[in-house]
């Protein structure tokens, strides 16, 4: 009876991240719907959701923690705000009492524009998750944060490796 057991949950879990890949899928698609929406590289609107969302939170990202967020080498990043911030995308503004340090700040119309592309699937998925009780969706939010710290350490373990030439 135990093995039938552990076999339904090893299904269940398969089929748990089977359903968290195909929402990255869905997620990777928009994103790419809303680059293209702005006109933008899917790169420099991936920068632009991150610098309005870390403004949103309260925490506006810098260059430097920008480059860690979207995978970039600190010359390409400079490269990308520079395309960003001539077109009105995006500013640099030096908010912090040691002045070196630059604050990464949406352009005026970024997140209305953002929030006129992304505000219909927000409602949406907002009337979706209004159907689960909160001690639900705290436990799927604890889960969910689980998940991201173990592919964090992941990758950060996976950063630091070299990968094998082929054949070895």
């Amino acid at each position: 009876m135990e093995d039938v057991t552990h076999d339904g949950v090893a299904a269940q879990r398969e089929r748990l991240m089977e359903g968290l890949r195909i929402y990255g899928g869905h997620y990777a698609e928009l994103s790419r719907r809303f680059a293209a929406w702005l006109g933008l590289h899917s790169t420099d609107a991936t920068a632009v959701l991150e610098i309005a969302a870390a403004e949103e939170r309260g925490t506006p990202l810098s260059p430097a923690r920008l480059s860690e967020r979207i995978s970039l080498s600190t010359g390409a990043t400079t490269a990308l705000l520079n395309r960003l911030e001539a077109a009105g995308h995006v500013t640099r503004t030096r908010e912090h009492s040691d002045r070196r340090v630059v604050t990464l700040r949406g352009g005026p119309h970024i997140q209305d524009r953002a929030d006129e592309f992304f505000g219909p699937l927000a409602r949406r998925l907002d009337t979706t998750m209004s159907h689960y009780p909160p001690e639900l969706l705290a436990r799927f939010e604890s889960f969910v944060a689980d998940l991201n710290s173990t592919m964090d350490a992941h990758l950060a373990e996976r950063s630091t490796t070299t990968p094998r030439p082929p054949g070895d």
